[in-house]
Order: C-alpha cells, then structure tokens, then sequence
C-alpha cells in the first residue's frame, strides 16, 4: 500500500477494499453529498465500485484521490488528493482537479485544509504539474475558502450539469519549490 504523503495528524494513502465502510458512510450522507448533486449511495456495494474505479485510474494515470487517515486513531476520515480530469470540463480537458471529501464527524477539524495543502506540493513537486484546478459549487462556501488558503484564485463561474461553479486555479510558483 502507497503512502503518497504525511501531514503532521494524517497519512494519506491509496485508498483500498478495506475502505468500502468508511466512503459508504462518507457517500451515503445526505449532508456530504449536499452539493454534489444530491445522489447518497444505497448500498456498500456502490462503495467497493468506487473504490475500484479509483484504483483503475492509480493505474491508468498515476494518481488518483487518496484516502485520508488520522495516525492517532488509523480512522478513514475521507479521500483528498488530485485526479486527472480527461473529459471535457469548462471548455478544459487533461487537468488535474484537487479535491477532497470527508465523513461528516470530521468536519470542522483542518483536514480539508491539511491535506489539500498536501495534495497541492505534491502535485507541484513530485508530479511536477505547472497548475492545479478546483472546482466548487458557488454555495459551498466551506469548499471555496480552503481551495482560496491553499492559494487557488476564483477564475470564472460555469454550467457543471446544470448547476453554477467556480472554475479555480493556481499555478506552480517558486514558493511551492521545495529546497
């Protein structure tokens, strides 16, 4: 099992079969799936197809979301990370969307921050990406302020499947370098 990179609180790793739980309660949640088109899942078999559409693209394109761990507890808390985005989005494709969600009893505690902070030197440094893209819902403003901390700027609002969203972006910059 990879560990892609470390926090101070959390590991964060390829998400296995052994998470199918935690993102089934994670995705079965009204309250998480609020601004992701309001789709909870029914069943834990949805979860382990999840899981293994994630580990495909591990796979296929060299990262995928990653599963989000305290060390002081080994809890699942969620999956954070980025993924390369190949279809067609705000006139876009071949991008790499950072992103993050949690199971809602840990909300409120950084991790989105954390670890989006994590995700984003990792793809500056170790992928050596030139930009990071973040999508969010322009009612999600919890979503909006940790990828505006991390350093990503609103660019424009579109249409995603009939909803408005901020299309955001940063760019790899000298103070991302690691020395």
């Amino acid at each position: 099992m990879k560990i892609f990179a470390e926090t101070a609180r959390l590991i964060l790793r390829e998400i296995i079969p052994a998470d199918a739980e935690g993102m089934f309660e994670m995705n079965s949640d009204p309250d998480v799936q609020l601004y992701l088109g309001n789709k909870p899942i029914k069943s834990i078999e949805q979860s382990i197809a999840e899981i293994e559409f994630i580990r495909k693209q591990y796979t296929e394109n060299g990262i995928g979301r990653w599963a989000v761990i305290e060390k002081a507890t080994g809890n699942f808390v969620g999956w954070s990370g980025l993924k390369l985005i190949r279809e067609t989005t705000n006139n876009h494709v071949n991008y790499y969307d950072l992103g993050y969600r949690f199971i809602k009893r840990f909300w409120g505690q950084g991790y989105a921050t954390e670890t989006a902070k994590a995700a984003r030197d990792y793809g500056f440094n170790e992928l050596k990406l030139n930009e990071l893209i973040g999508i969010a819902d322009i009612n999600n403003f919890g979503s909006i302020h940790v990828l505006e901390k991390v350093g990503l700027k609103r660019i424009s609002v579109f249409d995603y499947d009939g909803v408005k969203h901020h299309w955001m972006k940063i760019e790899k910059s000298v103070s991302f370098i690691k020395s």
